[in-house]
């Protein structure tokens, strides 16, 4: 009974530390990707379409290097987040928050120079009668942030993500090196970290389909509010849209299966103690 409990107990452990491997792993992976595909974005252009990557820390680009037209590559091929943002902003949907991976621009804001991530929304500030108020230091009319208070929650969490993983990485170390049987749930919380991943990534995506009052609602006024593509195919005006899970999505969900693993060889393990 005694060395039953005590495979048990390492085998808890050995899962535990596994799954503190593939949290630290999965942090840098793909999780998912999103892509466009029109007749304007041809296969021999854009092989994957206009395709972006979520990554736990941000939104990234998902494209390859596009051979026929060198006006709009880099060494690192074509830039299809900023292609995919222009197209999104066409039809009034907020910019793509891009986490970590977003750029900070210095604008004179409020007659002081001041850093502004890239996707930040401003208008322009008009008195009673609808008239551009002209700010007396610049000469130019003048702006208000007018970002949605969404937009700057999710870039806070991607930004901070890193913590966030630490204190998970933490939680599991404490399941890991404690005896309780009640200390289950230190491995539980990480072990919900794909489903975490979901909702954050369906419930952004029901809120960019929903806010598309950027500027009016765009070009394509009759654009009503809708749900993007969150897995398989759809369309969207004359784009076909296509998503699925990434290979990191994968190890997300071993992550899952290993801690609750881990959790159930921990409570066999005690309970055979108990049996002594």
């Amino acid at each position: 009974m005694e060395n039953k409990s005590n495979k048990f107990g390492l085998l808890y452990k050995l899962f535990g530390v596994i799954g503190v491997l593939l949290i630290i792993a999965v942090y840098f992976m793909p999780i998912w990707w999103v892509a466009l595909q029109s007749h304007q974005y041809p296969k021999s252009m854009y092989p994957k379409g206009i395709r972006i990557e979520f990554k736990y820390d941000g939104v990234y680009n998902g494209c390859e290097g596009v051979q026929e037209r060198a006006e709009i590559t880099t060494n690192e091929g074509a830039d299809c987040l900023m292609e995919m943002t222009a197209i999104n902003h066409y039809i009034g949907m907020y910019p793509i928050v891009q986490g970590t991976n977003s750029r900070v621009f210095e604008e004179l804001k409020e007659g002081q120079i001041k850093p502004v991530p890239e996707y930040y929304v401003f208008d322009t500030k008009r008195d009673a009668n609808g008239e551009d108020i002209i700010d007396p230091k610049t000469g130019s009319p003048e702006q208000i942030n007018v970002t949605p208070q969404y937009l700057k929650v999710l870039n806070g969490i991607l930004v901070y993500s890193k913590y966030i993983f630490s204190f998970l990485i933490l939680l599991l170390l404490y399941f890991i090196v404690t005896p309780k049987k009640q200390n289950s749930v230190f491995a539980f919380l990480p072990a919900l970290l794909p489903f975490y991943f979901l909702f954050l990534y369906m419930y952004s995506m029901y809120w960019y389909g929903h806010h598309l009052d950027l500027h009016g609602g765009g070009a394509f006024a009759g654009i009503k509010p809708f749900m993007p593509t969150i897995f398989g195919h759809g369309k969207v005006a004359q784009f076909e849209t296509v998503a699925y899970p990434y290979y990191g999505f994968l190890v997300d969900f071993m992550v899952f299966v290993v801690l609750i693993f881990a959790i159930l060889f921990k409570r066999k393990s005690i309970a055979l103690q108990g049996n002594k």
